[in-house]
């Protein structure tokens, strides 16, 4: 893999930087189609697809984080690279993201995997192999539990998975943004779930209608989820969604190549929960640690800014390879 020179050394530039970094996306090179997946009853999940020109070498599924969308910049440019690379793309929006809200009669959390679930097998079925899912922050989450839920399973289906600055300790994450240096990220997710959940009451106010309250007046992210995300899902409240949706609870059970990209500075994630016992035990499991790169951030200095754009499709092209000569790794 690439090494990473950082651009910047300071966390938040990373993060905030990443978020606004001016990404490469070609639509007329890479013609943009759309598809509405109904996973479940009263569920339609959106997904663009992108194809290469030529025979397409795999297929990659991108999935986003926490109230972000397909359209997310970290979204378009490891498309692009992918595209580049030959592999076909389709860049998943979480049930009721990127306005497909009045589709879905739920919201969506942390650990929710039936969609991903449904779509990947529907890919498996009708899109070129070897196929890879990727997922950034909170859909790093979902793309690492299936792969966990799966277990075996999982290698009739997909190539491997990358998990990109994964909260992979849902508890500890929110108590990290409940530090000060946080409160810009904390007040801006708040904001966005209760701006999500009062457009919801206006077409749905029996079912989203009970929970507005709880959200206006949530503090934290730790009360949102324990007073409306817990109680919508049947959870009980925030500790028992936190302990049964991390993802680190289900990295022992992967059973294809799976990387993991976190910096050790990532202000959002403590990276004391990847000191964790699967990294020691499971290998199929590879984690990248660069000292510096925020959350969702990894701008590089030199031409190549986007570190990101170089690891993941050289990473798919090894782990495809070992694939096709039956390699365990």
């Amino acid at each position: 893999m690439p090494p990473f020179d950082p651009l910047f050394r300071n966390p938040h530039l990373q993060t905030l930087a990443g978020a606004y970094w001016q990404r490469p996306f070609d639509p007329r090179r890479f013609p943009v189609s759309e598809k509405y997946y109904r996973t479940e009853p009263g569920v339609e999940v959106l997904l663009y697809t992108q194809r290469p020109a030529g025979l397409a070498r795999g297929t990659l599924l991108l999935v986003h984080g926490l109230e972000g969308s397909a359209d997310r910049g970290y979204m378009l440019s490891t498309a692009q690279a992918a595209l580049e690379a030959g592999y076909a793309v389709h860049r998943m929006n979480i049930r009721s993201c990127g306005g497909t809200e009045e589709r879905c009669a739920t919201l969506y959390h942390a650990g929710l995997t039936s969609d991903l679930r449904f779509v990947i097998e529907d890919l498996v079925r009708n899109e070129p192999k070897p196929v890879f899912a990727c997922g950034f922050s909170l859909g790093g989450n979902q793309v690492l539990k299936l792969a966990g839920e799966w277990g075996e399973r999982a290698a009739a289906l997909l190539a491997g998975v990358v998990g990109v600055s994964v909260p992979i300790d849902l508890a500890a994450c929110a108590e990290a943004l409940n530090e000060p240096r946080n409160w810009l990220y904390q007040r801006r997710f708040l904001r966005n779930m209760t701006d999500r959940l009062q457009r919801r009451c206006r077409t749905r106010p029996d079912v989203f209608g009970p929970f507005l309250e709880a959200a206006r007046t949530a503090r934290d992210i730790y009360q949102f989820d324990d007073r409306v995300t817990a109680r919508f899902f049947g959870f009980g409240g925030a500790a028992r969604y936190y302990a049964t949706q991390s993802s680190g609870g289900f990295l022992e059970a992967i059973r294809i190549p799976a990387l993991l990209i976190q910096a050790k500075d990532d202000p959002m994630i403590p990276f004391e929960v990847y000191d964790h016992r699967a990294f020691g035990r499971n290998p199929h499991l590879r984690l990248l640690a660069p000292d510096h790169g925020g959350h969702v951030g990894f701008l590089a200095r030199g031409r190549k800014r986007l570190w990101l754009n170089e690891v993941i499709p050289a990473w798919m092209a090894e782990a495809g390879n070992k694939r096709t000569r039956g390699v365990v790794s």
